[in-house]
């Protein structure tokens, strides 16, 4: 975990196991970000950390680092289920980090309450902290998830 001191940033890209296993197929060497997250992917350097958020499963379940700058490209490789024309252009070239079965995802049901992320939201409505394509997340929430993920 050396390397992982030298992260400027820490992310939660959400998204759908179908994508994340397109993802982990692909050997998490590359990672895309909606159209509508230009700023945000801007945002993005090399070195910075990424886990990955399942909606609906509501897990955690691995994490990337960003070997790249940002790069527009618009083949098609993630299907997005509301808009048939998201390309998710907004790109990275990754490398996996930390990659772990299924049965060792972290529930963001069971650490909710411990993410200063979500303290934005009133705790019975935590999950609009997981709405969206990207946030940029504390630090602390990071290494937190980290060691679940390890242990």
């Amino acid at each position: 975990m050396a390397e992982d001191n030298n992260a400027k940033n820490y992310w939660l890209v959400v998204g759908s196991y179908e994508n994340y296993l397109i993802s982990k197929e692909r050997g998490f060497t590359i990672q895309g970000l909606k159209s509508r997250q230009r700023k945000k992917a801007h945002l993005v350097k090399p070195g910075d950390k990424m886990l990955y958020y399942l909606t609906g499963r509501m897990d955690i379940a691995s994490v990337v680092t960003v070997k790249s700058d940002v790069f527009e490209d618009h083949s098609f490789i993630w299907p997005c289920t509301s808009r048939a024309d998201e390309m998710y252009p907004w790109r990275f070239t990754t490398e996996p980090d930390l990659v772990v079965e299924e049965k060792d995802f972290v529930s963001a049901r069971d650490i909710h309450g411990d993410l200063d992320y979500l303290k934005k939201w009133p705790e019975k409505n935590w999950t609009l902290g997981f709405q969206g394509n990207v946030h940029q997340w504390p630090e602390k929430d990071y290494r937190l998830v980290r060691g679940l993920l390890e242990s």
